[in-house]
Formats: C-alpha cells, sequence, structure tokens
C-alpha cells in the first residue's frame, strides 16, 4: 500500500500570538501546499463555468436558500459569482483543508487546544466585480458563549491592494460591540458616521495565494469592489474554541457545524460578559443583501 505524503505541521511563534492579541489579526503566508491550494482553484473555477448557465442563484443548503449567489449584472458572457455557502458540503477538497489543513491547528494556537468548525463560505470578487463589503464586526452575526472565535481567510487567489482586500481596524477587537441594528432594522453594518474614521485607520491585508488572514471575531473590517483585473476570491472558515457555545441560530447552517477539527469535545462551556442584540437571520442567498438594503433605504 502507497503511504500517504503527511504535510509537516507549523505553528505559530510567540511573538506571532503577541501580534495577534495586540492587532486582532495575523496574517501567515504559505499555510496552504501547491496541491491544496491547486484543489480549491480547481474547484472554483469549476463553479464558475457552472455559473454562466444560471441567471439567479441556485442550488440550495440545509435552510433552503440558495448556495451559489451571483452579483446584479452577472452574466453568461461576464460571470459573478460572488459567494458559495457551505462549500464543505459538496467539495471534498475544500471540507479537506477547512478540517485536515494546517489551518485548524494555526487556530488552536489562538483560541486554545479543543476547536470546533462554525461555518464556511467562499466570498469571491470576480474582476471588476462591483460588491463591496461594509464595516462590521463577526460576533454580532455569530454571538457565542465566549468570543474565542477566529475567522480564517484563505487566499484561493493572489490578494493585492487594487482587487479588494480584506480592511482591518486593528485593536479593533479590544474595543465595543457596535450595532448592526440602526432604525429598526438590521443592516449588517455599523453607523454610516462612523465609516470615514474607520476607512482612515484601516490597514489592508494583502499576501500570495496560499497566505491565511487569521481574524477574531470582533475586529472591524469591510472591503472595497474588485478594481482591477484580477479576481479575489477567499474561502473562509469561522472556528471556535470548543467551550464557546452559539447564542443564535447558524446564519450559515451545515451538516459540518460543531465538528471538532482540532482536540477533543469536553462537553463543558464557558462564558463571559458581553451584551448585544441577536441578529436577524439573511433571507436571501448572503448577507450581502442586507447590507445592500441599508445604502437603498
Amino acid at each position: 500500500m502507497e503511504a500517504t505524503q503527511s504535510i509537516p505541521p507549523i505553528h505559530l511563534s510567540p511573538c506571532e500570538r503577541e501580534d495577534f492579541w495586540r492587532d486582532g489579526y495575523l496574517l501567515v503566508k504559505n499555510v496552504l501546499t501547491a496541491d491544496e491550494l491547486a484543489s480549491l482553484q480547481r474547484e472554483f473555477d469549476g463553479w464558475v463555468v457552472d455559473s454562466r448557465q444560471h441567471d439567479k442563484p441556485w442550488g440550495v443548503i440545509a435552510d433552503g436558500r440558495p448556495r451559489f449567489d451571483l452579483e446584479p449584472g452577472h452574466s453568461a458572457l461576464h460571470p459573478a459569482l460572488r459567494r458559495v455557502n457551505s462549500p464543505t458540503e459538496i467539495s471534498a477538497p475544500y471540507d479537506r483543508v477547512m478540517a485536515e489543513s494546517r489551518v485548524p491547528a494555526l487556530v488552536a494556537d489562538l483560541v486554545g487546544p479543543n476547536v470546533k468548525f462554525h461555518h464556511a463560505k467562499i466570498n469571491s470578487k470576480l474582476p471588476g466585480a462591483a460588491t463591496l463589503v461594509k464595516w462590521h464586526q463577526d460576533f454580532p452575526f455569530t454571538p457565542h458563549s465566549n468570543d474565542d472565535l477566529v475567522t480564517a481567510l484563505i487566499f484561493v487567489d493572489e490578494v493585492t491592494a487594487e482587487n479588494g482586500p480584506l480592511e482591518v481596524v486593528a485593536g479593533s477587537h479590544k474595543g465595543p460591540l457596535h450595532e448592526l441594528w440602526h432604525e429598526g432594522r438590521f443592516t449588517g453594518a455599523v453607523d454610516t458616521k462612523l465609516e470615514a474614521d474607520m476607512r482612515a485607520a484601516a490597514r489592508q491585508c494583502v499576501g500570495p495565494a496560499g497566505s491565511v488572514c487569521f481574524m477574531h471575531t470582533r475586529l472591524l473590517h469591510g472591503s472595497a469592489p474588485n478594481r482591477s483585473p484580477r479576481p479575489r476570491t477567499l474561502f473562509i472558515c469561522v472556528y471556535s474554541a470548543e467551550d464557546a457555545v452559539p447564542l443564535s441560530p447558524n446564519p450559515l447552517p451545515s451538516t459540518h457545524e460543531g465538528r471538532i477539527v482540532q482536540g477533543e469535545r469536553t462537553g463543558r462551556v464557558r462564558c463571559v460578559a458581553n451584551e448585544l442584540r441577536l441578529p436577524q437571520l439573511p433571507k436571501q442567498a448572503s448577507f450581502f443583501a442586507q447590507q445592500a438594503a441599508s445604502y437603498d433605504g
């Protein structure tokens, strides 16, 4: 029997862990192997080809919403596939990277030895894509009994300053939780009066394909449209410490929710003090529609 090739583990240094807890995010290069990266790219390229046959979101996830979301203006000639919900359910390569790559072990370096999966999606900005992500924090979308949650943004493409990179406000995870409800509506974004200050303080997270940006769940972040001829695709996996228990239904329910990807299941719950209004679950294919509605009035 042919032996399977093991992937040498990597771990964060004490300085890298300190950087994460100081800034609320950490970019690590060369996390994925060449084979892992190529398998993700091939799979997504195939979904883009499939998207040319559709003129509206298609597929279905556990709660009945579409799995594949299209940006307005999508066409067969100019495909604009912007979201794949719960890709681990339909793709062995994405499932393996989520659960068996170096990524979960690096999350364990940040939140402790026992790590479980919460949800995953692909956010893509194909060349010329107009979709932007308004400023927000993730925790109000996915409140838990404690906030040891880490979002791993896996760079399926090279991310540059021009193709709509993640932008973050360093250190904002130590500050308040910002309200995402305004005038009785859940907009999925912070008060527009705060946006200018956040843009002024923003740092861009750029790097080669195969890099991963680890982001604390309370960190303020957003991103601009893709103004380049190059795609920007991120495979986004949300993990939590095993003793963090969800306080609200998963906005992206998955058959893999709660899967232990590092360590073991203890059955314990750890609680910290937080106060926030529960989110409104999306009714359309993705939260992009919730954020767009906040502009349209």
